[in-house]
């Protein structure tokens, strides 16, 4: 099973650069998308319809913002858009379908960049998303949650660690969440379940100052799997020199 996640940052451009090309060519199960900024009849999606996929989207009130599309080959047992909680829901940023089993979230977490305002936005969701994931766990064990989480975890996961800034994304309080989510929470980082060490691989890029080529980047795109399901993780691959966003596609095969 081959489960890809991948923001696009707007995905009537990123088709443009032929994203739904390059998916043909690919063998995804699954892929689910962050930042679509559309509407699903925006869009045509025949290509994807052409290669089996069926499609489920989760888009924000607000037009030309955020939002989660989930492309799957086999039709989701059920599909819930949404945590309950309009705040989050109106901006389109958790896409839930389950597939027997397991339960996938296809999540787009608020940028807290834009502001102080986002970021406190950003730290509530946090606090709110934590304690919904732990009831949803008593019920649906088995899950796999993926997407733009708009934070770096380590050190590790940015290429310039040092840094005294203290932009959102990689400040003090957002990192111990994260240590949480992969610590108490019972999750694991299935590229860091295989890669504990591995430098210099980032999911994220600014478009200035050639910074995806210098790679200059941070790690902010994550596949956290239950840590019931983490000795099925066979692979996490990372496709930096796949350009339709200043993100990139991050795929993880699993053990059926």
């Amino acid at each position: 099973m081959k489960i890809a996640t991948y923001n696009v940052n707007g995905i009537r451009a990123a088709i443009t650069k032929g994203l739904f090309e390059w998916v043909d060519e690919q063998d995804f199960d699954v892929l689910c998308l962050q930042e679509t900024k559309a509407e699903e009849s925006q869009i045509d999606e025949s290509v994807l319809d052409n290669a089996g996929y069926h499609h489920y989207w989760h888009s924000a009130e607000k037009k030309g913002y955020s939002g989660v599309a989930t492309f799957t080959k086999t039709p989701a047992t059920q599909v819930i858009a949404g945590m309950n909680n309009q705040k989050y829901d109106s901006e389109g940023r958790i896409l839930r379908t389950d597939f027997g089993d397991i339960t996938l979230l296809n999540c787009y977490f608020p940028s807290g960049s834009s502001g102080e305002d986002r970021h406190e936005f950003k730290m509530q969701f946090l606090a709110d998303f934590a304690p919904w994931i732990e009831t949803l766990k008593k019920e649906r064990p088995n899950l796999i949650i993926v997407g733009d989480y708009n934070i770096v975890h380590k050190e590790i996961d940015i290429h310039n660690p040092e840094r005294k800034d203290n932009p959102s994304g990689y400040r003090p309080e957002e990192r111990a969440w994260m240590d949480d989510w992969f610590g108490k929470m019972g999750f694991t980082d299935a590229f860091r379940w295989l890669h504990s060490e591995q430098q210099d691989v980032y999911s994220w890029w600014s478009y200035r100052a050639g910074s995806r080529q210098k790679n200059k980047g941070w790690r902010i795109d994550y596949i956290s799997v239950s840590d019931t399901l983490k000795d099925r993780v066979q692979s996490v691959v990372h496709y930096p020199h796949v350009l339709h966003s200043d993100h990139c596609c991050i795929e993880m095969e699993m053990a059926e």
